[in-house]
C-alpha cells in the first residue's frame, strides 16, 4: 500500500492571536485534495493549541510542537502528553535539532518522549538529522541510526510514528541539500529499519524531509521515492516552491500553502 503523502507545518514560535485567527480562517477556505490523498498538520505554539484545534477544519489535525517525558507534577514550565490528550491534540513533534541543540535533548531522552507519547495515544513525528560538521566527517548515517536505534529500543508499535529527517545543517544557513542527497538518507533509514526493526516498518513507516525546501528542489524531492512529504517551518517555502507543490498535490490552493508554511504575511 502506497505511503500517505505527509504535510506539516511548524510555526514555531511566531504569530499573535489575531495573526492565528486569520490564518486558520485562510485555511479553512482553502481547496485541497482528499485526505485519501495527503495528510496535513500545523502546529502552532501551545498557548494557540485550544484555539486552532476549535476552529481549524476537521480533515486538518493539530500538532503541539513538544511535549514532557513522563506523566505531569513538579515540571514547571512543561506540557504533559496527557494535557495534549485531554485537549483534544492528535499529534506532537519531539526531537527537534532546536531543543535537541538549545536544551540539549539526548538521543535516549528524546526516544523516551517518543515513546511515552505514543503510549497515552498520541502520534508522534520524531526528528532526527546530523549537523554539518557530523556531515563533513562523513557520519551522517551512523548519527541518524543512532537516533532512530534510541527510539527503536523504546517503541514496539511505529503505526503512529513518522520519522522526520530534517539535515541541521541546511536549515536557516543557507546550504541546501540536493534531492539525491535527502533521498540517500531516507533511503539508507529505510534500509535501516527493514534490517533492525523489520520490513513491515520500513515499508510503511513515513519518512518526511525537514531540511531548506525551495522552488528549485520540492518538486523534485518530493518525486524521490523515499521521501514521504514534508516539515517545513518558518519562512523557508517560497512562492515559486508552493506553486510547483500545488501541481505535484493536485489542487493546493496558493492560501492554503502559503499559510501552512507560516511566512507571516498577514
Amino acid at each position: 500500500m502506497a505511503r500517505k503523502f505527509f504535510i506539516g507545518g511548524n510555526w514555531k514560535c511566531n504569530g499573535t492571536l489575531e495573526e492565528v485567527k486569520k490564518i486558520v480562517s485562510m485555511l479553512n477556505e482553502a481547496e485541497i485534495p482528499s485526505e485519501n490523498v495527503v495528510e496535513v498538520f500545523v502546529s502552532p505554539p501551545f498557548v494557540f493549541l485550544p484555539l486552532v484545534e476549535s476552529l481549524l477544519r476537521p480533515d486538518f489535525q493539530v500538532a503541539a510542537q513538544n511535549c514532557w517525558v513522563r506523566k505531569g507534577g513538579a515540571f514547571t514550565g512543561e506540557i504533559s502528553a496527557e494535557m495534549l490528550v485531554n485537549l483534544g491534540i492528535p499529534c506532537v513533534i519531539l526531537g527537534h535539532s532546536e531543543r535537541r541543540s538549545l536544551l540539549n535533548e539526548s538521543d535516549e531522552f528524546v526516544g523516551d518522549k517518543v515513546a511515552y507519547a505514543l503510549s497515552v495515544g498520541l502520534k508522534v513525528i520524531a526528528c532526527i538529522g546530523e549537523t554539518l560538521q557530523q556531515r563533513e566527517s562523513g557520519s551522517t548515517m551512523a548519527v541518524v541510526a543512532a537516533q532512530t536505534k534510541a527510539i527503536a529500543e523504546k517503541v514496539s508499535n511505529w503505526a503512529n510514528v513518522v520519522l522526520a529527517y530534517e539535515p541541521v545543517w541546511a536549515i536557516g544557513t543557507g546550504k541546501v541539500a540536493t534531492p539525491g542527497q535527502a533521498q540517500e538518507v531516507h533511503l539508507e533509514l529505510r534500509k535501516w529499519l527493514h534490517d533492525s526493526v523489520g520490513a513491515e516498518v520500513a515499508a510503511t513507516t513515513r519518512i518526511i524531509y525537514g531540511g531548506s525546501v525551495n522552488g528549485a528542489n520540492c518538486r523534485e524531492l518530493a518525486a524521490q521515492p523515499d521521501i514521504d512529504g514534508f516539515l517545513v517551518g518558518g519562512a523557508s517555502l517560497k512562492v515559486a516552491c508552493l506553486l510547483s507543490l500545488m501541481k505535484r498535490h493536485h489542487s493546493f490552493s496558493l492560501a492554503f500553502l502559503f499559510q501552512i508554511f507560516w511566512p507571516l504575511a498577514v
